[in-house]
Order: C-alpha cells, then sequence, then structure tokens
C-alpha cells in the first residue's frame, strides 16, 4: 500500500525497443496484475568456472561473469469472484490498461490479454515486447520474459478455465550500450564494443582496451576493416578476447 493506504497492483509495460523508450502500439501497453502476487523471488548468480584440473583434489573458482537479475512471480488468473481484492476487468484508457470491477473478464480472456503484452510476438520487432515491471515507486526491473508456467486448477462444465496458476520469470534487460557505458572495463579478457566518435583512430582505442596498439590488425580482422587508418564515426566496433585473435 502507498501512504494513502491504496493498494498498489504489480504492473507490466510493454516496449517494442531495447532502450525502452517506444511504448509498445498494442493496446494495452500497460497492464495491472488483477492481484498481487503470492510469491515475489529475485535470483542473484556469479558464475564461476570450477573445473578441476587432471590429478588435482581441488580447485580455485575462478569468475567468469555475473548472470543478469532474474524476477520471479506467482499469481493468480481467477473467474471464482471469490478472491477479495481481485480484479479482472480492463477499461482502456490511452496507453493504459486500468482495473475496475464492472463485468469480469472470463480467465481465458485476461490471459490473452497477460500473453500479448508479455509473451506473443510483436510482428513489427519481430520479437516479444521488452517489458518493464513496477511495484510502487520504488521498483522498476526492466526485463525479458524467459520462461511462462500455466497450471490450469479449475474448470467449468464445458472445459473453459475458472482458475490458472501463473509462474513468470522475467529476465534483467539492459540494452548493450547501456551496458558497456555502465561497466567501462579495461580487460582484454573480455569482449568490449565501442561507438566510433569523430576523430577517433582505430589503433588509439585498440591501446585503450589491450594497453598495446600491436592487435590493431586483429581487430581490423575481426570487424571486417579492409583498414584500420579511416574508420566512420557512429559504427559500433567489436574488441574480442586477446585469448581468440591470432597474429
Amino acid at each position: 500500500m502507498d501512504e494513502s493506504g491504496k493498494l498498489i497492483k504489480v504492473s507490466i509495460e510493454a516496449y517494442e525497443n531495447e532502450e525502452f523508450t517506444k511504448k509498445a502500439k498494442s493496446k494495452p501497453n500497460r497492464i495491472s496484475l488483477p492481484v498481487n502476487p503470492e510469491s515475489f523471488t529475485q535470483n542473484f548468480k556469479v558464475k564461476l568456472n570450477v573445473q578441476q584440473g587432471q590429478g588435482n583434489q581441488g580447485t580455485n573458482a575462478s569468475y567468469e561473469g555475473t548472470a543478469p537479475e532474474e524476477l520471479k512471480l506467482d499469481f493468480i488468473l481467477d473467474g471464482t469472484n471469490t478472491i477479495q481484492g481481485y480484479n479482472s476487468t480492463l477499461k482502456f484508457k490511452p496507453d493504459v490498461a486500468s482495473l475496475s470491477n464492472e463485468n469480469s473478464l472470463p480467465v481465458k480472456d485476461q490471459l490473452k490479454i497477460f500473453m500479448n503484452t508479455v509473451y506473443n510476438m510483436n510482428g513489427e520487432i519481430h520479437r516479444p515486447h521488452f517489458l518493464k515491471v513496477h511495484w510502487g515507486d520504488g521498483f522498476k526491473f526492466p526485463c525479458i520474459l524467459s520462461n511462462l508456467d500455466l497450471n490450469y486448477t479449475l474448470f467449468k462444465p464445458n472445459g473453459d478455465p475458472l482458475r490458472i496458476k501463473v509462474s513468470a520469470t522475467f529476465l534483467n534487460y539492459i540494452a548493450q550500450k547501456e551496458r558497456v557505458a555502465r561497466e567501462r572495463k579495461r580487460s582484454p579478457d573480455l569482449t568490449h564494443v565501442r561507438l566510433v566518435k569523430a576523430g577517433d583512430r582505430l589503433d588509439w582505442m585498440t591501446d585503450e582496451i589491450y594497453n598495446d596498439p600491436k592487435y590493431v590488425m586483429q581487430v581490423a580482422r575481426a570487424n571486417g576493416l579492409t583498414t584500420f587508418r579511416q574508420i566512420k564515426p557512429g559504427r559500433e566496433l567489436v574488441f574480442p578476447p586477446l585469448e581468440k585473435t591470432t597474429e
């Protein structure tokens, strides 16, 4: 609840680009869950290399990377009208689906709206939407759906579902350019992506990444460049790990 005592529902916004600046054209492009999650789980994972050398009894776990954060929501879609505070009707505003208590939607229609927002492919971007999960003012999670389990538990006599337990897992998503800007790592055993700016030279950029400009030819080949002396501003260049380059 917020400071006024009003119950805040989890909402999910749909976007068409990975920078989360272009809201989906499909309606609704924002939905609120009809009832807040039964559980809310965040998962953080560090990737370690624990391979053991032949003949060794133990090994030192070496750091390989940090996996994207996962968010798991477990909630119910219901058509029995027995759950207190459950809202299953969507009244459409220009770009938001808000909830009211009038003329409850059947569970299969509630599911259709949810699937169109988070799961189904958008034909214009040829993939499902990029998403932001909100809960109040303090939690915003940019993500994509990575897993969805639907457990049908109650049915009408004609077979239509009356209750579905939904378990949705979302994977934190940061656009490549933003991720590179955040990390700004100089380690030569990681892949780096840089945007060429006016005045940049490939040998200078190579020296910045690897602390040695001698790898400039390998970088040029990795990016399909026929020359390293002139590179166009606005182009993204990939600087691969040194161990993957050859003289």
